[in-house]
C-alpha cells in the first residue's frame, strides 16, 4: 500500500533521511519512532507529498507521488500542532472542512465521543491545547478514508479522551483501515501497535512487531528495549 525506495531527503548541509526502505500493508497500526531530529516527521511529510525527497520513490495505494497528488484524497492527516483559525468558531471550522471535502462524514458521532458540545459555538483561539488535539482528532477520523497518519494524537489528552482515542484507532483497525502514528509515549505504542519503525539518524533501525524487537533486544521490557536501539548495546 505504501513503498518508499532508497529515499533521501537534505535540509541544506542536514541529511535527514538517508536512503530509506519502507513497505507498509494494508490494515494495521504502524508506528514510527525515534528521538528528536530522527526524521519522522520528514518521513510522515514525504509520503503525505509535503516534503519532497532529493532522490527515492514512493508509492501509495500504487501511485507515484511525484507525479500524482490524487492519493491525497484517500488519507486523512492529524499534524502534530494545529493551526486553526483563532477567530472561527469550532462549529464553522468543521462545517469549513466538510464543505471542502464533500462526502459522508461522521463528525456528530465524534463530538460526542469527545464532549465538544459545550465548545461548538466557542472560538477556537479560546480554547485550551487539550480541547484543540480533540477538534483535530474530530477533523481526522470524521472521513471514511483507508489511510490514517496520526503526527503525536494523544498530546495534551485527558486520561478520558485517551482512551476513546484508542477505542477510536482498533476500531478503524478492525475496519481494514491502516493507521500510521508517531508518539513518544511507549505504553500507548505498546497497547495499539501491530509494527514499529524505529528511526535513527535517519535510518530504520528496526522493522517488525514488539515481541520481534523485544526478543531481538533480550529485553522483557518495551521501554528498555527501544532504549537498547538507541544506545546501540543489542545483538
Amino acid at each position: 500500500m505504501i513503498r518508499i525506495k532508497n529515499l533521501h531527503k537534505r535540509f541544506q548541509k542536514n541529511l535527514v533521511l538517508c536512503g530509506i526502505d519502507l513497505d507498509i500493508k494494508l490494515g494495521g497500526v504502524f508506528a514510527i519512532l525515534g528521538p528528536n531530529s530522527s526524521g519522522k516527521t520528514t518521513l510522515i511529510k514525504s509520503i503525505l507529498g509535503m516534503v519532497i525527497p532529493n532522490k527515492g520513490v514512493i508509492t501509495v495505494f500504487e501511485e507515484n507521488t511525484k507525479y500524482s497528488s490524487a492519493y491525497r484524497n484517500k488519507i486523512d492527516y492529524l499534524p502534530q500542532i494545529a493551526n486553526f483559525p483563532s477567530n472561527l468558531k469550532v462549529s464553522e471550522l468543521i462545517k469549513m472542512i466538510k464543505d471542502l471535502r464533500g462526502g459522508q462524514s461522521m463528525d456528530e458521532n465524534l463530538i460526542e465521543r469527545f464532549q465538544l458540545h459545550p465548545f461548538l459555538n466557542k472560538k477556537l483561539g479560546n480554547l485550551s491545547g487539550g480541547t484543540q488535539q480533540k477538534i483535530n482528532i474530530v477533523l481526522t477520523f470524521m472521513f471514511d478514508s483507508p489511510l490514517l497518519i496520526l503526527d503525536e494524537p494523544t498530546t495534551g489528552l485527558d486520561p478520558i479522551a485517551l482512551i476513546q482515542l484508542k477505542k477510536l484507532i482498533q476500531e478503524e483497525k478492525k475496519n481494514g483501515k491502516t493507521i500510521i502514528i508517531t508518539s513518544h509515549i511507549m505504553s500507548f505504542v505498546e497497547e495499539i501497535s501491530d509494527e514499529i519503525v524505529f528511526l535513527l539518524e535517519g535510518k530504520i533501525y528496526f522493522k517488525g512487531s514488539i515481541p520481534k524487537l523485544k526478543s531481538q533486544t533480550k529485553q522483557p521490557n518495551f521501554e528498555t528495549a527501544i532504549a537498547s536501539l538507541l544506545n546501540h548495546d543489542y545483538v
